[in-house]
């Protein structure tokens, strides 16, 4: 087993791990030694470990029981749709609810085997939480930097997991660049996704279990951020192949939300690398990067597999999630709703035969994205909570065109409630980091956030779907 750049081919050895090519600033992969043809033999339940033999090869084994997540076959939404045959692929039912899991699984057994004993991975969300809970298994020490655009449930299971959390920039991309400037100055094991290939490697189980539950599909949808979960799937089920084990490979889907298009712009405009996106936007904040640092293996798998690209608007993914909740109760996260989105708008352009038969990644739950959750609540009907949800509503909308004070709020509202009301929502508001509050001319004004701009649109455009 070795490590090798994918952009100019120079090796290294497998450990520690490492994402950057040093000669190049390519993109390292993991060429791991396949078993010969039809001589592999996997033991064992339905689970991540049960794929070793075709792993990078670990002594010490941390588990939660991750892996054999359910193909879930979406019969109502397959005929909502007007398909055939669609399934979904559900890494929610994972140990922290996603697929990240697997990817912690196998760093902290790395990890373990090299004698660190603590970890730094740059992430906005689901593998901090992942690799919290799998430290807190091994007593390990993990150190988590997060954007400030983080989904508040995924910082809750870091906390809950007694994670060591640090805030820095405004996304997952400023997070990166500190992660590692920290490993370098630390020495400690770099567990960001886009840092360690062992994540792709870990990732790559997702196809073996696709192809043991039902066989290889004609199509495989996949969100993408960075670009490196839709090089692991499709590494998974050419794998396969080159053991023997299958004849046949997907045509893989990669689907990118309007605002951060790094990967799927440039593609439809027919350029053949990956773009930095200036001002990235999206409410699917597990997808939300400006730079694609593994988008170049995303484009090797699309085009490989003679696969599509395209986007999504946020509306059309909270769409797709509402569905995927009504006809399977599937309550999944925005970047996960994101593959439902583009499977719809692809069946309408005729991309895709009715009768061909379709997977779409599930990457984790919708419960950990609190933004969404909230903007969800309007649509309950009961009076209080609709009342407390209107209010807060309506004064990010004040705030949204102006700075001002709490007395100024409570007349735009009409006096309709006591200014301790008011007050009481603005400190709400201030505690979830949708406004701050500042000293001007004696008075304490509040102004609205990125934040709270952002879960303002989120509600606009739900109001747009009720």
């Amino acid at each position: 087993m070795i490590l090798k750049c994918t952009r100019c081919g120079s090796k290294f050895p497998p450990y520690p791990p490492q994402g950057i090519c040093e000669k190049c600033g390519g993109t390292m992969e993991y060429e791991v030694s396949l078993p010969k043809k039809h001589k592999i033999k996997f033991s064992g339940p339905l689970r991540f470990w049960r794929y070793k033999p075709l792993l990078p090869p670990v002594k010490h084994i941390i588990s939660l029981g991750e892996g054999g997540t359910p193909l879930h076959k979406a019969t109502r939404l397959a005929k909502e749709l007007d398909l055939k045959i669609l399934y979904l692929k559900d890494e929610t039912r994972n140990p922290t609810n996603s697929f990240r899991d697997r990817a912690a699984a196998l760093l902290t057994s790395n990890m373990m085997d090299l004698n660190y004993d603590t970890l730094i991975c740059a992430t906005n969300g689901n593998l901090g939480a992942s690799l919290s809970a799998y430290c807190a298994k091994a007593g390990l020490i993990c150190h988590v930097i997060v954007p400030k655009l983080v989904d508040v449930g995924k910082l809750a299971q870091m906390l809950v997991y007694d994670a060591v959390i640090e805030e820095f920039g405004e996304i997952v991309d400023d997070s990166i660049r500190r992660a590692k400037s920290l490993a370098k100055e630390t020495g400690w094991y770099q567990a960001t996704a886009e840092l360690n290939p062992l994540v792709i490697e870990a990732q790559k189980t997702i196809a073996y279990e696709v192809y043991e539950q039902s066989g290889v599909p004609d199509w495989f949808i996949v969100s993408m951020g960075s670009g490196g979960t839709m090089y692991s799937i499709w590494k998974g089920f050419k794998e396969l192949k080159k053991l023997g084990m299958t004849k046949s490979l997907p045509r893989m889907i990669g689907v990118q939300p309007e605002g951060c298009a790094s990967i799927v712009k440039p593609l439809l405009q027919g350029k053949s690398k990956p773009v930095k996106v200036s001002k990235p936007s999206t409410h699917a904040l597990a997808v939300l990067a400006a730079e694609p640092l593994q988008g170049e293996l995303a484009v090797k798998a699309i085009k490989e597999s003679n696969g599509l690209t395209l986007t999504v608007s946020d509306s059309e993914i909270f769409t797709a999630e509402l569905q995927v909740a009504k006809f399977e109760g599937m309550f999944a996260e925005p970047a996960s709703s994101a593959t439902i989105a583009a499977l719809k708008k692809i069946i309408q352009q005729k991309g895709i035969d009715k009768k061909e038969s379709v997977v779409c990644l599930i990457t984790g739950s919708g419960l950990k994205a609190t933004d969404v959750l909230q903007a969800l609540t309007k649509k309950q009907k009961t009076t209080a909570v609709g009342l407390e949800i209107s209010t807060k509503e309506k004064i990010l909308r004040i705030l949204s065109r102006e700075d001002t004070y709490g007395y100024d709020i409570w007349k735009k509202l009409g006096k309709t409630m006591t200014r301790a009301a008011i007050y009481q929502h603005l400190k709400e508001l201030s505690k979830k980091g949708l406004i701050i509050g500042y000293a001007k001319n004696g008075k304490k004004f509040f102004k609205i956030t990125q934040r709270g701009k952002k879960v303002l649109r989120a509600i606009e455009d739900l109001a747009l779907l009720l």
